[in-house]
């Protein structure tokens, strides 16, 4: 297919949606990253065929669409357009089916829920649209300058939904809340179109309150979907007939599985596989065996810490104290874990920090190397010597236990032991990683 397709936005480089599109049709998808000013030209040119359209143009390119859908016309802002063959563009708004999708695969039914839904751009109008038709109570948009912002948000914390439309939290700012969700005392679930990372700040803290919430992967490939039908079928192909939700054929539960495949997919290439285990079990090798197999690259959390103080590990304790080793090591594991695709071999004391726990949860499945202690090596390990294996055992298994996705123990070597978590990652489900301990 000599057809050009891809996604419109302000900057794209945490896009997930070539991964996807990859997925979902044998057609070429590109990253379209355009600034403000060049947004005209762009639109102008028609070089495309079709093209998905995210922040910030969702509302902008509308004044360059001939015709609009139902959806995109009501709602007023368009996330999908399609070129037809006299050059014309055509909008929709395959963002509403998505979201619909999302809270069916959170299992949320809105009707009847007061939601609070925090920021006013097309992503928080295509959400609200949803929310009506579903039958929510009341819906409140808390912006930085409405009537409901900030600083009065206090007046709804009786909202039963909360849903985050703002990029708040996401790669490469992560670890920040949109808000205090803590005062939300009637909360039944809460929805965050972040999806990179695939744990946002707002989600770690859900988790802790016993809130359940869903991250913005479900929409994100939901809403491809029913445009991948729109791009192979034109812009006479109707929405409703159109992506998981086909009436003749898809029951309730294909739908979720159609999903959830995909998801399973993406999340197989953008999950971070973060090994943990005692000092001197074999991590870093594994984890280099590992990432040649799965063609990813391998990031040794010592040897950056190394690299970072000019200095090795026993210097490091020698000369500076575990103190300073700890806060070194915790600044280095934030910078890598939120990336995507790494493999990541950690140092054995990266769970005495209970920090670092949520740094690897928010975009990565944790595998726990086990090994025989009197197997373990204790040369160029500073606590393995002066502690000893058997006192830092005691105090770190439990943890590395609690910490994991699953278990591996340690084969002959490390091609083997790699094998072994090859296996483990194929028969577990990823997106269970993304849910709460």
């Amino acid at each position: 297919m000599d057809k050009k397709f891809g996604l419109l936005g302000g900057k794209l480089g945490h896009s997930f949606s070539p991964l996807i599109h990859s997925y979902l049709g044998d057609y070429d998808y590109r990253l379209f990253e355009v600034p403000p000013d060049g947004l005209d030209s762009f639109m102008i040119a028609r070089d495309f065929d079709g093209i998905n359209v995210t922040i910030p143009y969702k509302q902008d390119v509308m004044s360059y669409c001939s015709t609009l859908s139902d959806e995109a016309r009501t709602i007023g802002c368009v996330n999908t357009i399609i070129k037809d063959k006299n050059g014309d563009l055509h909008g929709h708004n395959t963002d509403y089916y998505g979201f619909k999708m999302l809270l069916k695969y959170g299992g949320f039914n809105p009707a009847g829920w007061k939601a609070v839904v925090l920021g006013d751009g097309g992503s928080a109008r295509t959400v609200r649209a949803v929310l009506n038709d579903l039958g929510a109570k009341e819906i409140i948009t808390v912006s930085r300058l409405g009537e409901n912002n900030y600083s009065n948000i206090a007046k709804h914390y009786d909202a039963e939904l909360l849903v985050n439309t703002t990029p708040v939290g996401m790669f490469p700012n992560t670890g920040i809340l949109p808000v205090c969700i803590k005062g939300f005392t009637q909360l039944k679930a809460i929805a965050d179109l972040v999806y990179n990372p695939s744990k946002t700040k707002i989600h770690l803290e859900a988790e802790r309150l016993g809130v359940p919430c869903v991250n913005g992967l479900a929409m994100l490939v939901a809403q491809a979907e029913m445009a991948s039908r729109l791009f192979l079928g034109g812009s006479d192909q109707a929405d409703n007939e159109s992506g998981f939700i086909s009436k003749d054929s898809a029951s309730d539960q294909s739908e979720t599985e159609l999903l959830e495949s995909v998801i399973q997919k993406v999340l197989m290439k953008t999950l971070n596989i973060a090994i943990i285990g005692m000092p001197g079990c074999g991590k870093s090798s594994v984890g280099k065996a590992l990432a040649s197999e799965l063609g990813r690259q391998l990031v040794d959390i010592d040897e950056l810490i190394e690299t970072a103080s000019g200095k090795n590990i026993p210097d490091i304790f020698a000369q500076n104290g575990e103190d300073y080793f700890r806060s070194l090591e915790s600044r280095i594991l934030s910078d890598e874990a939120k990336k995507s695709g790494l493999v990541i071999a950690t140092g054995g004391g990266v769970v005495t920090q209970t920090e670092n726990l949520d740094t690897l949860r928010q975009n990565s499945v944790v595998i726990y190397l086990k090994r025989d202690l009197h197997e373990l090596s204790i040369n160029g390990r500073p606590l393995s010597g002066t502690v000893g294996i058997e006192e830092l055992a005691k105090q770190r298994l439990p943890l590395y236990e609690t910490w994991s996705d699953c278990a591996v123990e340690s084969g002959e070597d490390e091609e083997q032991t790699a094998s072994r978590m090859m296996e483990a990652l194929t028969k577990f489900e990823l997106s269970k990683a993304m849910e709460e301990k």
